[in-house]
């Protein structure tokens, strides 16, 4: 089985080529590709049957990719950093995604089902998860510890990291733990309206009320946040884009 990967971080297209040599070996890895037009011209060459594709490349994410590359014939097991509300719909499907750092036995099970499926019901199905994807990116579960926790994102003041946990709180007063770093959550919130000021803290752009140059951001409901040196520059530069447009 020919399969190429798409992911524009290179450990993670490292650990996930050494595991696949040593867990299964009817998986050729032809190609690697850090970006959509990459990709596109790779598949289009070679004509993988296996695509290991990240959601969010560094030129665009999964679905663009896809949508230029229609005229193929591969299966897709996504590959993504955080356990993004639109995915969910995957692991009930015909589609599986593996989580990063990438899981010898969660691996295992994605290829395991990808090769007993025919191609076009996981062709049905990933037009099902790129909608939830395309209309529903207000929302993101959270996996906390006895339970997952819808978070609207539209409502979500701002995150703060301690100590490997982070704490999500809420305009409705309501904070909520999960035992993740900032750091696996940063990619799917700056894509939409937030920002990380400090090594500490993601806020929303639209509850800040004030940004004192010193270098402290305060927040509607009074809270104040630090913004470090080394990200001033980025963090004014996105505040005053987002109170522009």
């Amino acid at each position: 089985m020919k399969a190429l990967i798409v992911e524009d971080k290179a450990y993670i297209r490292k650990g996930l080529l050494n595991i696949l040599k040593t867990i299964d070996a009817e998986v050729e890895v032809i190609g690697e590709c850090v970006s959509v037009k990459d990709a596109v011209v790779v598949a289009s060459t070679c004509k993988p049957e296996l695509i290991f594709l990240d959601i969010n490349l560094i030129d665009g994410n999964a679905f663009e990719f896809l949508e230029q590359t229609e005229h193929l014939s591969f299966k897709v097991i996504f590959i993504t950093a955080y356990e993004e509300y639109a995915l969910k719909a995957l692991k009930c499907g015909a589609v599986d995604y593996i989580l990063k750092p990438v899981d010898v036995e969660e691996l295992k099970t994605a290829l395991e089902k990808v090769k007993g499926l025919p191609l076009v019901e996981q062709r049905q199905q990933i037009k099902r998860v790129k909608e939830i994807w395309n209309n529903d990116d207000s929302k993101l579960i959270v996996s906390l510890h006895d339970s997952f926790q819808v978070i609207d994102l539209k409502e979500l003041l701002y995150c703060e990291s301690d100590k490997g946990y982070t704490t999500f709180y809420c305009n409705d007063g309501k904070k909520h733990v999960a035992s993740k770093t900032i750091k696996e959550f940063e990619e799917q919130l700056t894509a939409v309206n937030f920002v990380r000021p400090h090594q500490s803290f993601l806020v929303n752009l639209k509850f800040i009320d004030k940004y004192e140059k010193s270098g402290a951001i305060y927040l509607k409901n009074g809270k104040k946040i630090p913004v470090s040196s080394r990200k001033k520059e980025h963090f004014v530069l996105s505040f005053l884009n987002w109170y522009k447009s």
